[in-house]
This record gives structure tokens, sequence and C-alpha cells, in this order.
């Protein structure tokens, strides 16, 4: 039967009747057809064998290798779709298709550098489709290069605004742009008064209003500093119940800022709280009047920390007294609006007159004016221009020129921290924005709950953390990002077990995802075990660089705890730069006593002094660590090991 079969075989593909009808010649037209009618039909194996016959008869032909490629694709089979492109793209260099799928797969396999070339060639290719530049800015984000994936993900919105995904990526950009500033902030000068003014804010986010209060008070005096910080001070000292103190740090920006907007909004909330609304009704006309962008972002904070019952009073005691319709329609969308803030249109305001400087309008509170007027001006704008523009856009709402300007200012003063902090503010606020405009789109999605309980948890809300990323996990079983999200709320949550258990069913998937074992490590660490943890914390070692601080400091505290002096020390010390509260140096100081190594030991102990010197003077709250003793240490040489 087998010979039979054979000679038919070659019977058949020879052309002879021999009482069998003639079949058709295989041409190149026949495949394309062939392998059309097979994609369409959704079988890619039969695709694939005839691009491959065809690529063998024309194998001058790129067409060919980019549909080769495509089904390639469409069938799994990446490594040789990637193959396909290669030959498409040597025989023709400019073509779409090759272009963009070799980034995208170059991407997809960790080589995002090797990407961007072929996507920015795609997106000059073609530049109606979205495609392009939303690969690009993914590309740009796996290489930590968030100024540059920003632009791009605009750019793909411009072209499809109703792409969710490139809402959700360029979210995530701004973010991590704003956590790469923090980072950088934090290494170029943690006690500057931008860096304090930003932890402040953050304390004040975290419900930790006395903290808050504290730290804006130490830097007061500093020169220069961020604009408002009297103003910020009062709102701090307003949501801690010390109203008392609030009015002063209102009245002290107003007399020597007059800029300062903020102020008047904090006496309007002050009028409020006194019973006398009409006075706050005067105020906020007033502030709307100066700066629409300026009153759509901020009005709602003279809601902060209100009962909802005030609140509802308040709003109706202001439609009562407030002359002006437009007055009440503008606070009704300022309060909806829920801190989301974007530029008004730019008509809005007073008009720009060129009898002004920008610096005019910037200190009569008009920064809308002062916005137009300097981006009237021709380009390169001074160092100091971009440092006035980075504020009156940002106080008007205008997140994109704030950001940009600071971008800009940022090329000609790279260690500005002026700058760092404009571009941290600016792209918080766009960040917000982009993952709003996500969750419309995609409002019940694995990846919205996942990301608003990544936001209760950084507002250390970890009961609403676990709730959303529950939600996920219940349309997603095997989410990574949710198992994560709630093991790592369980885990702040003084919920080691619960941590342990989500924990271990992820790594059962992903045995080496350093984050997971991260938080397995510190679970087991969480219940003294010490040996069990060892394991994941090594594997947790290919984290995040940033990360990787705080797992050396734990490392250190795992080898002292199991005996390995020597050791513990050397790991400490790559992880001091995360000591926040001095138990790292404290560690050490112990360790280096333990070794009879006084003079290492007497600066562990300094060095530790020094970083709760430092905390307290920004106003942290003092907590008992169990890594730090109750008791004043000495220096008298501790028993030999």
């Amino acid at each position: 039967m087998a010979t039979i079969s054979k000679s038919l075989f070659l019977v058949v593909l020879g052309g002879s009747t021999l009482g069998l009808a003639q079949q058709p010649p295989v041409t190149l037209e026949s495949l394309f057809h062939s392998a059309q009618q097979a994609q369409a039909s959704g079988d890619f194996i039969t695709a694939v064998n005839d691009y491959t016959q065809a690529a063998k008869m024309r194998p001058d032909m790129p067409a060919i290798w980019a549909n080769l490629g495509l089904t390639q694709q469409e069938a799994s089979n990446i490594p040789a779709a990637i193959e396909a492109f290669q030959r498409a793209n040597r025989l023709a260099p400019s073509l779409y298709v090759p272009n963009l799928f070799l980034g995208i797969d170059y991407a997809h396999s960790g080589r995002a550098h090797q990407a961007i070339p072929f996507l920015i060639r795609a997106g000059k290719t073609n530049p109606s489709d979205a495609q392009a530049p939303l690969a690009l800015g993914r590309a740009y984000i796996a290489a930590r290069e968030y100024s540059q994936a920003i632009p791009e993900l605009n750019r793909a919105l411009d072209l499809n605004a109703k792409l969710s995904t490139a809402w959700f990526d360029l979210g995530i950009a701004q973010l991590d742009q704003v956590e790469s500033d923090a980072r950088t902030i934090s290494i170029e000068n943690k006690q500057s008064p931008f860096a304090g003014a930003l932890y402040a804010e953050s304390l004040g986010k975290q419900g930790r209003f006395g903290e808050a209060a504290s730290l804006y008070k130490s830097i007061l005096d500093s020169k220069p500093q961020p604009p408002c910080l009297h103003s910020e001070l009062g709102f701090a000292l307003l949501r801690d119940h010390k109203e008392a103190d609030a009015g002063p740090a209102f009245a002290a920006d107003r007399a020597a800022h007059p800029e300062c907007s903020l102020a008047l909004l904090g006496q309007a909330r002050l009028a409020v709280d006194g019973g006398h609304a009409d006075q706050a009704s005067i105020l906020l006309e007033q502030l709307r009047n100066r700066d629409p962008g300026f009153f759509a972002c901020n009005a709602a904070t003279i809601l902060d920390g209100m009962p909802r019952e005030q609140q509802s009073a308040f709003v109706a005691q202001l439609n009562n007294q407030a002359q002006d319709p437009e007055l009440r329609q503008a606070l009704v969308a300022a309060f909806d609006a829920e801190g989301e803030c974007s530029a008004p249109p730019s008509d809005a305001g007073t008009p720009a007159t060129p009898s002004r400087t920008a610096g005019a309008w910037y200190a009569s509170g008009q920064f809308a004016s002062c916005t137009r007027n300097l981006q009237s001006e021709p380009a390169p704008l001074s160092t100091e221009k971009l440092r006035l523009l980075a504020a009156c856009s940002f106080f008007n709402g205008d997140n994109q020129s704030a950001a940009r300007a600071a971008a800009a200012w940022r090329t000609r003063e790279p260690h500005s921290l002026e700058a760092l902090y404009w571009s941290i503010q600016a792209n918080e606020r766009l960040a917000f924005r982009s993952l709003a405009r996500f969750q419309q789109l995609e409002p019940d999605s694995v990846r919205s709950h996942v990301l608003l309980g990544d936001i209760y948890q950084q507002l250390e809300r970890f009961d609403e953390a676990q709730a959303e990323y529950q939600k996920a996990l219940a349309v997603s079983p095997s989410d990574r990002g949710a198992m994560l999200g709630l093991a790592s709320a369980y885990l702040s949550n003084y919920n080691a077990q619960g941590a342990m258990a989500v924990v271990q069913k992820a790594l059962v998937r992903a045995p080496d995802d350093p984050e997971l074992n991260l938080v397995m490590a510190q679970s087991l660490l969480d219940q003294r075990e010490y040996a069990e943890a060892e394991p994941y914390l090594q594997k947790s070692l290919k984290a995040k660089p940033q990360m990787l601080p705080r797992i050396h400091a734990l490392i250190g505290k795992t080898y002292a705890e199991t005996g390995r002096t020597r050791e513990a020390i050397e790991e400490l010390k790559l992880g001091a730069s995360s000591d926040e509260d001095g138990s790292v140096q404290y560690l050490l100081f112990e360790l280096y006593r333990k070794l009879n190594d006084a003079g290492d030991a007497k600066v562990a102990l300094a060095r530790m002094q020094n970083i709760k010197q430092q905390r307290e003077a920004r106003g942290v709250k003092r907590v008992e660590d169990p890594d730090l003793s109750p008791i004043e240490p000495t220096l008298a040489p501790a028993a030999a090991p």
C-alpha cells in the first residue's frame, strides 16, 4: 500500500492524467488565494504552509515574507515570525508591517532597546496608525525612558482617543516618571525644601496631618522654596483641627505672596467654618475672576475634611449667596470633578496684554495670562522663563505645558530640584487624569480594579485595597498583578498568613518572580522564620534597582539572626540607603559591638542618631520599632561571639 500511495503522489505532482482529472498548476496567485482563505477561517497552519511555499517560489518578494510573518505571529510561532519579518525588512526596510511587528516582538521578548528603531521607522512610514506610537511608547516604558514614552502615547491617543489601553499605559508612564523624579530628588538632596514639601503633601494624603504640618513648619524659612508653603501649612492645620493656627498661616501668604491664590481659598474655608458664607462667596468669586483654571483645579479643596452634611449645607448656602450664576456653575463643576484638573479653554481668564510681563501676571495670580504670554515668546525660553512657565501653567491647570517646561528646564539644569518638583507635580496630575479616563472606558476590567487597589494601598487604605484586588481575582483568578497587590495589602495590614496563602498560589505559576518572592520573604520574616525566608530573598534580588537596598537590608537582618555576622554587615552596608528609621544602622552598631569593633560601632550609632533626629525634625511620629532598643545604647564592648 505504501508503494502504491507513493507512486500516485508522484504522478499527481508530475501532472500525468492516467485516468485522473487534470490538477491546476500551483501558482503564486493560487497560493496567495489559498493562504488568504485559510487566514479568514482561522486556519493559520495552512496559511503558513502556503506562504512558505510562495516564499520558496519568490524569495525576493518582501510582501510574501511579511505575510508569512503575520500568519506565523497569529499561529503563536514568534521566533519564526521574527525571522520572516527580518527577511522582509532586509528586502524593503521601509515596509510598515515588518517594522511594526519586529518592534512589538523584540519588546515582548525583553529587547526594548532593539525594538525602538523599528517602531520609530514604522511610525514614520504610517503616521496615521495609532499602533506604532502605542507600541513605541510601551517599548520606551520597558527601557525606562519615561520622558520618551509619554509623547508617543499621547500621539497614539491623538489618533484614537478611545484606545483604553493607551490611556492606561500613559498613566503608568506618567507615574513611573513621578517615581523616577522622586528617586532623583531624594538622591540629589533629600533634605531640600522641595523634597520636604512633596513628602509633606504625601503625608497629608495619608491623613497624617500633624506630621505634614510639622514638616511644613520646618521648611518655612528655606530659600529657595516651593510657592504657598504657609498656605499648605494652613490646610494641614485645618485638617488637624487646629483652625486657630491656620488663620495666621493664610494671612502670612497673602501679605508676603499676593500671587498665592491658595491663601484666598484657605480664608474662604475659614469663613465657612465661622458661619460666614457671604464672605466665603466673595472670596471665591474673587478667586475665580483671578484665574478660572486655578479655581477649577483647587476649589474642591475647600471641602476637604468636611462631613458630608456640612458640605451639602455649605454648597446650598453658596448657591443662595452667590449672585453670579456662572460662579454657581463653576463651583458645581469643580466639586464634581473630584480633583481631576485640566486647563480651561484658551480664551478663559483675563486676556494677555503686551504692556504686562509674564512675571507681572504671575504676581497678580493671573496664571492663564502668564502662560499665554510666555508661550507667545519665541523659543527657546530662558531658564528663568521656563521656571515661570512651569509654575503658571501648573496653577492654571495646563499640566501638559507644566511638564514640558519642567523637562526643558531639566535639560538646561539636570540637577535642578525645583524643575524636578514641578515635573513631579504636573505628571502626578496627568497620571490620575489618564488613569481616570482609562477607568471610564473600562470600568469593570481587571486592570481597573488592580489600579484602584494600588491607589488605595498607596493611601494606606488597606481594607479598600483588598476589596478591589479581590474583585479583580473574581474575574481573573490567576492575574499576577491582583495577586501581588492582594498579598502586599495583607502584609501591610498585619496579615502575614493571608499574604503567604496568596503568594504561594502565584508562585506556582511564576516561581522566579522577584516581587512575589519578596512578599513571601517579608511574610516569613514577620513570623521570624529567617532561614525559610532566605531563598525567597535571594530570588528577589532580580527586582527593580530601586528595591535592591531594602532587599539587601532584609538579607542582612536574616544573616544576623542566623549567626553570620560578617556577611550580615556587608549586606546591611549595601542596604544602608533604605534606612528610613535608623534600624539598619542600629543593627550594624550591634554587630560591630559583637565583633569588638568599637570604631565602626561608634560611626553606626552616630548615623542612627542622625537619622532619628532628621525624622523628628520632619515631624515623623515616634513609633516603637522592634529593631530599636527602647534604652539608649552605649559603646561598652559586647561579649565575644
